[in-house]
């Protein structure tokens, strides 16, 4: 009878709170529970989250709209930053203590618990100069961003750039990258941005609610696109023969492209330990800085997902708190 009590508690330990859904739809569709802790397998750690990021491809792996396949239930979220509980085999550059940041899994689910089961491959050490709000608010977009602007961009001191929705979690980090190099920044925003945009200190800004901007920009090397819409194939009027139009929104019109003797990308963001460090490394030396927004409790998923769906909240990235 002595070992009951000791195996009862042994089961609760195993049991954690966290976000998820059952089956996909609304706002609705998001539930508060207690479900199992699952163990972290090869080349795995296992996460006591600290703060779990909230982006706009929570809402569509919610919503059943991601491109990428999920079975259900799951629980929802993948930017997260806590301390290492676990590792799995095979996993030798993190320890139980570690302070780490990153995403979970290329499924992108997974998050918005007290534990979180993240491939060795896609966290890093957590910047030191941060808080875990801060860090879990950089993984996704920092990372789209950085694959923008490096990767299929290579942007450097020789290039100019336009990046558009520049006042946006993906935008702020794009233009920040890309000044940081050298390159000539033009930034586009709304009017509401203004003085959000000016503290970025790009090269020439322009808001697009008054003015049209391939009437301003011309001979342009690459453009950023983070949002989508007309502005896409309005961008390959402004790019010089040879450029190339970036998009995290859609893929660019591979017609007009060739058309104007550019290329069209579009990325679906793979975050990786590599390039975390790297922003690691930017944001301990103060040359990159995080934007923070709404700070939630881990309960109040769904009132961060109706802010995702319109509801008013300050700019920046929303982000849930997991309680001790």
């Amino acid at each position: 009878m002595s070992e009951i009590p000791g195996a009862h508690k042994r089961t609760l330990m195993q049991m954690m709170k966290a976000a998820r859904v059952h089956q996909v739809g609304g706002l609705e569709a998001i539930v508060h529970e207690e479900v199992s802790r699952h163990e972290p397998a090869e080349g795995q750690v296992l996460v006591r989250v600290k703060a779990a990021g909230v982006g706009p491809w929570d809402a569509w792996v919610r919503a059943g709209k991601s491109a990428l396949q999920q079975s259900l239930p799951l629980i929802l979220g993948s930017d997260l930053s806590g301390v290492v509980e676990d590792v799995g085999s095979g996993v030798s550059a993190f320890y139980p203590g570690d302070e780490v940041f990153g995403v979970t899994n290329s499924q992108f689910t997974g998050a918005y618990a007290e534990y979180a089961v993240a491939d060795a491959a896609m966290i890093a050490h957590k910047p030191r100069r941060l808080s875990y709000v801060e860090a879990a608010s950089v993984p996704v977009v920092a990372s789209t961003a950085w694959q923008m602007v490096f990767d299929h961009g290579q942007v450097d001191g020789t290039k100019r750039v336009l990046v558009h929705g520049a006042a946006g979690n993906v935008g702020t980090y794009a233009v920040r990258l890309a000044k940081r190099v050298g390159a000539v920044v033009i930034a586009t925003f709304l009017t509401r941005q203004v003085d959000y945009v000016r503290a970025l200190r790009a090269d020439q800004i322009i808001e697009v609610q008054t003015t049209r901007f391939e009437d301003r920009v011309k001979d342009v090397d690459v453009v950023i696109a983070t949002i989508g819409g007309q502005n896409l194939d309005r961008s390959f009027e402004v790019l010089k023969s040879g450029g190339v139009l970036v998009s995290s929104v859609a893929m660019p019109d591979q017609e007009k492209a060739g058309q104007h003797h550019v290329r069209g990308v579009f990325i679906l963001v793979a975050v990786t330990s590599e390039v975390l460090t790297k922003l690691a490394d930017l944001l301990d030396s103060n040359q990159l800085t995080t934007n923070v927004g709404e700070v939630l409790p881990l309960a109040n998923a769904r009132l961060a997902h109706e802010m995702l769906a319109g509801k008013p909240h300050k700019g920046g990235k929303i982000v849930l708190v997991v309680d001790e």
